[in-house]
């Protein structure tokens, strides 16, 4: 595996990561700061703010043609949460110009285009353009209420603001809608200078490059002028006390297919000498096609649309999540608490382990073997207080036993049964 070259530019990391694999290069941002009520709404709104336009290019058209004359680089931008962390993404895919005739220096320019949208925005008298922010606001609107319209992904939003209503994870992703009200092209220009000087910067190179010229032109291009320094462990994210009975909350729509999401607590984060039990544990449970879920929940009893299960790395929480008709309510989670019971038993064989040992090992290296998905896990280590050197990820797959597994399932609680039932089915009972 290719070794990551880590420096610091002042308070930002610079990670390079130099392999002949791939015929493109790869840049990626990520800024990084606390999950908050009070921003969550301004760092959704604002990378898209970023990308419609700088001092250089004055709107996302002249921007889309500067990436066009870079052979056809691409720019998006993205905003996430691991656990109790806000982290906006800016990512670039570019043509490397070794292996191009024209030696045109696309890097340099593809860098210089990465730091014109993230450190030259569009703007006067310290102000945003306000069509720009105008513009965005109305579209962020319609993607925080498309959440409504998509019933999985609205049970998810349910399930996480009840089961976490005390604790910054309890947030959305996209803020809420009432905040971008009071959002305006001079508020959000502040925050923005803000988060310039106060988040945590981490900037990663990826592709067949040299490293000390990656490094130059990261110094010329992202000058450092942050006052908050970021060095040491990250910080943990709350851990509230378990709850004595599980909380059950019910929401009625007319929704044709119910949707049954449950919320465990694991008592395990990313880091954590459990972690990879708990993957392999998610693996055996629901995490995949062979898991205990799929089989006896969605084949065997034929009681749903989909039954899975995946983790929570940052935030330590399991969430099953299955989609049923409202009368299988009972049916269905007295057999996914069943399939759980079974878990903490050790209901499962040596070769079901053997199994799901090499479907989470496969899936573990297409993701290494994708730009993408390479820093993304490299990031893991960053936003982490406990570190898990990629290359040892394998071997410690490898080490897990049944034992370990069992172990791992005797912490995990339920929390939260959050059901959206569709009222057809509540006026027929």
């Amino acid at each position: 595996m290719e070794q990551t070259k880590n420096f610091k530019l002042g308070a930002a990391g610079v990670h390079i990561i130099p392999t002949a694999t791939f015929k493109t290069n790869t840049f990626i941002i990520q800024m990084n700061a606390p999950l908050i009520k009070e921003t969550a709404s301004k760092r959704a709104l604002l990378p898209n703010v970023l990308q419609n336009g700088t001092a250089d290019y004055a709107n996302r058209q002249q921007i889309r043609s500067a990436l066009d004359e870079l052979y056809g680089a691409s720019l998006t931008t993205d905003v996430t949460k691991k656990g109790e962390r806000h982290i906006i993404s800016f990512r670039m895919d570019i043509a490397n110009e070794k292996f191009l005739k024209d030696q045109t220096p696309l890097m340099e320019k593809g860098l210089k285009l990465l730091s014109s949208v993230l450190l030259n925005p569009k703007q006067s008298n310290n102000k945003f353009d306000p069509k720009i922010v105008a513009e965005e606001k109305r579209s962020h609107k319609q993607k925080i209420a498309s959440i409504y319209d998509d019933k999985m992904r609205f049970a998810n939003k349910r399930l996480t603001e009840e089961m976490c209503k005390e604790e910054p994870f309890g947030i959305h992703v996209f803020g809420q809608e009432d905040d971008l009200d009071n959002l305006n092209e001079e508020n959000l220009y502040e925050y923005y200078k803000q988060a310039l000087q106060e988040d945590q910067l981490d900037i990663y190179v990826m592709g067949d490059v040299d490293v000390d010229h990656v490094k130059n032109l990261i110094s010329t291009y992202f000058p450092q002028n942050q006052t908050k320094d970021h060095s040491g462990p990250a910080p943990a994210g709350s851990t509230p006390a378990l709850k004595e009975k599980a909380n059950e909350v019910v929401d009625e729509q007319s929704v044709q297919q119910g949707k049954l999401h449950i919320g465990y607590r694991t008592q395990v984060v990313y880091g954590d000498d459990d972690y990879f039990a708990l993957q392999l544990f998610n693996g055996l449970f629901g995490g995949f096609s062979h898991s205990k879920l799929f089989i006896n929940v969605r084949e065997k009893a034929s009681l749903a649309y989909y039954a899975a299960s995946r983790v929570e790395s940052f935030k330590g929480l399991l969430i099953v999540m299955s989609g049923i008709q409202s009368a299988n309510y009972e049916k269905a989670t007295d057999i996914i608490f069943k399939q759980m019971e079974e878990m903490k038993e050790g209901k499962f064989t040596e070769d079901d382990l053997q199994q799901t040992k090499a479907v989470y090992k496969n899936q573990i290296l297409e993701t290494m073997d994708v730009p993408r998905g390479r820093i993304e896990l490299e990031y893991h280590n960053q936003v982490s207080s406990n570190k898990i050197p990629l290359e040892e990820w394998i071997d410690r797959i490898d080490k897990v036993t049944k034992e370990d597994i069992v172990k791992v399932a005797g912490k995990i609680q339920l929390d939260t049964i959050y059901f959206l039932k569709g009222r057809e089915a509540l006026s027929n009972e």
